[in-house]
Parts: structure tokens; C-alpha cells; sequence
């Protein structure tokens, strides 16, 4: 038997840290601040400054909080960090906002539909192929700002019927990268009771940059449609430009539209971006499952254009997408807010207070999976794990406020992981090892540089 690999996580320290050492460690990163029992405590209790933080880890009540619905909202912490990049969006909104939001923005998730999606996921994948075959695979090639790429262009074609090409994409991933620094620095400062003026102001020019990328494509398109009736084109966002509140039978303002589509692209590429970097790096450093996994592929597919059909028989690329969302959620952190005092195990939560509910913990406890910290794709389909993927797997988050996306990013990972796995073989440069960090995702705080070779 093959021994599992464990791929790189902050090792924990065995106690809690003190105050100033947890804002020293969690500067950089949210998984840094976490100590030995933070992964399995049942309910944990931070007081810091200007906050009292209570993480759950118990699964009965990861469930009774993410199934709560409006009974335990979005934190106002977590709306304040995003408001630059998502505004007031389904994303942020809460309670009957939230509800009506959700109503109108469903209907645009038609055209993700595989039948629909699935040949422009193949269409950005093929690109992408034609950038690696590019490059200079005698050394090695940083798949960070690649991922990002594909997995926006994919968005960008089913959003906007468009493809990004290498200037915009470049754009999007340096200024989401210099977002989540500021924004994360200014979320700390505050929770510690720090002014954070600075880095917020700073954060609005990034969360700009990205804008500019698409601003020009939903205003002309908003303007043609309220203007004179045109719409040329069904995607995503023609269905936000049309849609009406289900009350009010008021349209989206082109802010509105802006903020809405803000979200979906966010969350459209960068959590898949995120998943795609560490599915690729950890099949690097296991080559007998990268084999077993490029056999899956070559004996569905062959040399064929992939299709929808194919995908679903594709059990060990499943299995990889499920493995590296346990084990890097991108986002790891589910921040609510306690509205009204009320007893949760043997604490008295205060109003205001931040209930957490964390992917990251959750997914990685022992008592929940085996060698919880180790690559080990086969555990999903091993019967004795079914409840655990059921109850100790929710990167998707779960209940009313599921990621409507699910689908959607499950789909365009396992295209882009067959599409490069039956082309290229790859491999870790010897004597590099990647550090998570764990800010509005997780990414690779140095890039994911890969040897490709071509099989």
C-alpha cells in the first residue's frame, strides 16, 4: 500500500497563543492563528478587542447554523470587507433583501446548465492547453495566474458570451491579489480594535481595477436593452439586465447589475481557481494516482472533445475535486452574526457576536475522517465515509444560502483537470514546497510552479 501524502498546512502549536502573537500569525493568513484543539473542539470562544468570536465545530451545529437561514445572517464584518469588490449583492445581502435578491437572480443560472456551459468550459480549457503547449516547460510554469485565467474565462464566456484574453485576466488576478491583502489587514485591524481606514481606502482601487474589466460590457449592454430593446445575446447577465423583483416588477439599476455580476464572477472564478491550483499541485506529488487518473480519462474519453456524459462517469476525477475541497476549502470561514442573545452549548452568545462555522476545521477533524490532513481521494468511496461526506463536507456552505454555483464549478474543475492530466505529466520542482494562506480564499502565498511534460 502506497503510504498517503499530507500536503502542506500550518502546523498547529499545541497552545493557544496570546493575544499579540495571534495578530502577529494572523496577519497573513486566518488559518495561522489556529492552535492543536482548534481542530476539535465542539464549540470554541476568542475574545479579542472590539469582538467575541465562537467557532463551531461540533456537526450537529454546523448544521442547525447553516440550515438557520435568517436566523443567523451574514456577519456585518464580513459584508464591510467585501462591500468595494460586491456592494449590497445576493452575496452580502441579508434577510428579506436577501430572499427577494435570490428570487431574481436564480433565473440567470439557467445558462450554466451543463448542455450549456459544458462546450465553453471545453472551448477554456482547450485555450488553455494552447498556453501551456506555449510556454517553456524546460522550466517551471507557475500555474497560479493560469488557473485564475481559465477558470475567469470560463465565467466570463457564460456571463458575458466573451472570451478574456491575457491582458484583462492579468488585470483581474494582481488586483484580486492586492483586494484580499488589504482587505484582510483592514479586517484584522478592526476585529483587534485597530482604525483601518487606510487599507480600506486602499482596497477600493483594486476592487476598481477588476471592475473596469467588465463595467464597459454591462453598461453597453444595459443601455441597449433599457434603451432601445436589444438583446443580442442569452448569458447570465442579459437575464440580470431583464429580470424583474418579484413584487415591485422593478428591474436592476445598472449598479445593481455591477454588483450582482461582481459576485457571480467572484465566486464563479476565483473559488474554482483556488481548487483547480491545489487539485494540480497534489496530483504533481502522487504520481501513481495522476496515472490512474489520466487511464480514467483516456479510456472515456480518448482523444475526444469531452462531454457532459463523459464527466459523469469520471469517479476518480470526482473523487479529486471532493478530496481537494476537503482539504482546501477555498473559502474556509463562514462568518454569522449572533442577532439576539442565545445559549449555544455551554456559552451565552451576545448580540453581535461572530458565529463561525469553518469548512477548513470541520473537514480536517479526526474524529470526522481518517488521516484527516492527507490526500486520500479514494475515502469517497468507501461506504463507512458516506455520512461524513454528507455531514463533515460543505465547502458549498449548505441550507438556503448553498452556493447555487455548486454544480456549475464542479463541472469546469473536473474539464480542466482531465483536459490537462491526459496531456501533460506532471511533476514538483525538486526542494519546492507551497505555503497556504488563507485570507478571502485560499491560495499559495508564492505562486504553484509545475513541471509539465508532455505525455
Amino acid at each position: 500500500m502506497t503510504d498517503l501524502f499530507t500536503p502542506p498546512y500550518p502546523q498547529p502549536p499545541k497552545t493557544k497563543r496570546g493575544l499579540l502573537k495571534r495578530f502577529l500569525s494572523g496577519w497573513h493568513s486566518w488559518i495561522h492563528v489556529l492552535f492543536d484543539k482548534s481542530y476539535t473542539m465542539k464549540m470554541g470562544e476568542i475574545r479579542l478587542p472590539s469582538r467575541t468570536m465562537y467557532i463551531a465545530n461540533e456537526l450537529s451545529l454546523v448544521d442547525q447554523i447553516l440550515k438557520g437561514g435568517t436566523a443567523y445572517p451574514k456577519h456585518s464584518e464580513l459584508v464591510r470587507n467585501l462591500d468595494p469588490l460586491i456592494g449590497n449583492s445576493v452575496f452580502s445581502a441579508n434577510g428579506a433583501d436577501w430572499e427577494s435578491q435570490r428570487a431574481m437572480v436564480n433565473p440567470a443560472f439557467a445558462h450554466t446548465a451543463l448542455g450549456r456551459s459544458m462546450p465553453l468550459m471545453v472551448a477554456a480549457a482547450d485555450d488553455l492547453l494552447a498556453r501551456l503547449d506555449a510556454a517553456d516547460r524546460n522550466r517551471p510554469v507557475d500555474i497560479d495566474p493560469m488557473m485564475t485565467h481559465v477558470a475567469a474565462d470560463i465565467i466570463f464566456r457564460t456571463l458575458f458570451s466573451q472570451t478574456l484574453d491575457e491582458q484583462r485576466s492579468n488585470i483581474i488576478h494582481t488586483a484580486f491579489g492586492k483586494f484580499q491583502r488589504l482587505a484582510h489587514s483592514a479586517s484584522m485591524l478592526r476585529l483587534y480594535g485597530v482604525p483601518a481606514g487606510w487599507f480600506e481606502k486602499r482596497s477600493k482601487t483594486p476592487a476598481r481595477a477588476i471592475h473596469d474589466v467588465f463595467r464597459p460590457i454591462v453598461e453597453a449592454r444595459y443601455e441597449a436593452f433599457h434603451a432601445r430593446g436589444e438583446a443580442q445575446q442569452r448569458d447570465i447577465l442579459q437575464s440580470l439586465i431583464e429580470v424583474k423583483h418579484p413584487e415591485t416588477g422593478v428591474h436592476f439599476t445598472c449598479d445593481q447589475v455591477m454588483e450582482q455580476v461582481s459576485t457571480i464572477f467572484l465566486a464563479g472564478h476565483e473559488t474554482s481557481a483556488s481548487t483547480m491550483t491545489w487539485a494540480l499541485y497534489m496530483l504533481a506529488e502522487c504520481a501513481h494516482i495522476q496515472d490512474r487518473v489520466r487511464a480514467e480519462v483516456a479510456g472515456l474519453a480518448g482523444g475526444e472533445t469531452l462531454t457532459g456524459a463523459m464527466l459523469k462517469e469520471m469517479g476518480q476525477v470526482r473523487n479529486i475535486f471532493k478530496e481537494t475541497l476537503r482539504l482546501y476549502p477555498p473559502v474556509s470561514f463562514l462568518p454569522r452574526e449572533v442577532t439576539c442573545p442565545m445559549p449555544m452549548r455551554d456559552k451565552q452568545l451576545e448580540a453581535g457576536a461572530m458565529l463561525v462555522v469553518a469548512p477548513w476545521l470541520t473537514q480536517r477533524n479526526k474524529d470526522n475522517w481518517a488521516c484527516p490532513h492527507s490526500f486520500d481521494p479514494d475515502r469517497f468511496d468507501d461506504p463507512a465515509n458516506a455520512d461524513m461526506a454528507k455531514q463533515a463536507w460543505f465547502p458549498f456552505g449548505r441550507g438556503p444560502r448553498v452556493c447555487v454555483g455548486a454544480g456549475f464549478a464542479q463541472q469546469e474543475v473536473m474539464t480542466v483537470i482531465a483536459s490537462v492530466i491526459r496531456r501533460y505529466r506532471l511533476t514538483v520542482p525538486v526542494g519546492f514546497k507551497p505555503e497556504p494562506i488563507s485570507r478571502l480564499t485560499i491560495r499559495p502565498r508564492t505562486g504553484m510552479p509545475l513541471m509539465f511534460e508532455r505525455v
